[in-house]
């Protein structure tokens, strides 16, 4: 009795894992895991960063403060005198 439910058992775990391999096969590359995403879905271009004179914080160009010649983390740290 015991013979007949491990074979059963083996048979279904064979027929668990054929279904579960073509299953994965028919889903479209962009949904399969471990796929690189579509180059629509691709990553923004990462932002140059600046450091702040007065405090060191790197921070994104897009939020620089400059003044005479300097870069600056935020308008605050552009009104101090630099060390």
């Amino acid at each position: 009795m015991t013979r007949i439910l491990f074979w059963l058992a083996l048979i279904f775990l064979v027929i668990a894992a054929i279904r579960s391999k073509l299953k994965s096969a028919s889903r479209p590359p962009e949904q399969q895991p471990g796929r690189p995403r579509a180059a629509a879905e691709a990553q923004p271009q990462a932002e140059a960063m600046l450091c702040c004179t007065h405090c060191g914080v790197h921070y994104p160009a897009s939020e620089n403060v400059a003044s005479d010649g300097r870069n600056y983390c935020s308008a605050a740290h552009a009104g101090l005198p630099a060390p």
